[in-house]
């Protein structure tokens, strides 16, 4: 295939919504994929899972989960095995029905088996894998009362080789539906996120405030702040070790949940070595509830997400960004535009796109609320 094109990778055994779930694509050490969990066009959460072969094209079931779950998180371990935390099950709720479960996934058994409950039950949080094999899981969104949710400051850690988790320093912000980044140096990045402030599932404000977590004190420290409030975003490590942010927005915290006025197709470069964001070139176009990866060359591949971070109808559009010149260039587009969907880097150096909403709310096109998509793709750069 040429440069920039996108080609059929076959279809996922059942459409899935990756709504809030954090790196919702692994890649195994073979070089698979997995998928596992997520929900319906109902938010309903799914105990499904698939695996998806790159030799071959195709995507193939895999052992489901313990548990149904969406807005999850799923982390690769040292040794090769999947961790799954949290999340929310059931059918969706306001409050949701946060979980404190977390199950592993053994590729050479092919099974799922127990991994432990949290100090916290938790949905849209973060996790990431610190440099001495265990995860860092920070923040999400818990039930507060009956009738509201609350953002949460809590983390925790993950030792797999006891099985335990111990809580750590707790976050200076609460925040929830926020990326996180782990830096060249050994510490992790948590940048904006979402605050919950209301009874209303889309009450709550976008967040400027970001923090930096060191593993070897269990610490948070804030750093620098966002020039824009950002929720919806997106977050990239670069080879010379700053991190792009991408794209999102910054609700009103009303009712109606509007954004101001739209997605943001503004971007931003951290420095870590002086703790401060600067202001880099646009992107062609606004967007939110998209994916970000760096590829080998260096560059970043932006594709998908929509104009409003509740959604509405999914970009097929993808951008480029050259962090040696600061500058973006339309790439060709994804064939199925798509929102909330799953994204990662091949080990060949492809990128695989699975899965997602392709329009939400009144832009579908039946009475469910999301109108989701089995279909994948694959980029070649």
């Amino acid at each position: 295939m040429s440069r920039g094109q996108w080609a059929p990778a076959g279809k996922l055994p059942w459409a899935r919504n990756l709504f809030g779930s954090v790196s919702s694509a692994v890649r195994l050490a073979d070089g698979r994929v997995m998928i596992a969990g997520g929900s319906d066009d109902r938010l309903t959460a799914q105990d499904g899972a698939a695996l998806f072969d790159p030799r071959v094209g195709a995507w193939t079931g895999a052992a489901p989960l313990r548990e149904a779950r969406g807005m999850h998180s799923t982390t690769v371990l040292a040794d090769g095995r999947v961790l799954v935390v949290g999340g929310c099950g059931g059918p969706v709720s306001y409050p949701a029905r946060a979980l404190d479960s977390a199950e592993v996934y053994d590729p050479v058994e092919r099974s799922w088996s127990d991994a432990g409950r949290m100090g916290q039950a938790r949905c849209g949080h973060s996790a990431t894998r610190l440099p001495d094999g265990r995860v860092l899981v920070a923040g999400g969104t818990a039930t507060r009362s009956p009738d509201s949710e609350r953002s949460l400051t809590s983390a925790e850690v993950f030792d797999p080789v006891s099985g335990r988790w111990t809580p750590t320093g707790p976050m200076s912000d609460a925040r929830s539906f926020h990326p996180a980044v782990a830096l060249t140096g050994g510490g992790v990045l948590v940048a904006g996120g979402w605050a919950a402030t209301g009874r209303n599932w889309r009450g709550g404000v976008g967040l400027a405030y970001c923090e930096r977590y060191d593993p070897a004190t269990g610490r948070w420290t804030p750093t620098g702040d966002f020039v824009e409030a950002r929720a919806g975003h997106r977050l990239t490590a670069l080879a010379d070790g700053t991190v792009l942010a991408t794209g999102g927005g910054d609700p009103d915290g009303g009712t109606q949940g509007r954004l101001d006025p739209y997605s943001r197709a503004t971007t931003e470069r951290y420095d870590p070595a002086t703790g401060a964001w600067s202001r880099e070139a646009d992107m062609p176009r606004g967007r939110s509830l998209h994916h970000a990866v760096r590829l080998p060359t260096g560059e970043v591949l932006v594709m998908g997400g929509t104009n409003d971070i509740f959604g509405e109808a999914g970009y097929r559009s993808a951008a480029r960004y050259d962090p040696r010149f600061g500058t973006w260039s339309e790439w060709p587009g994804m064939a199925v535009g798509r929102i909330s969907f799953a994204a990662t880097l091949l080990a060949d150096g492809r990128v695989l796109v699975a899965g997602g909403a392709v329009r939400t709310g009144p832009a579908t096109s039946s009475a469910s609320p999301f109108q989701l998509t089995d279909t994948s793709e694959l980029f070649t750069a």
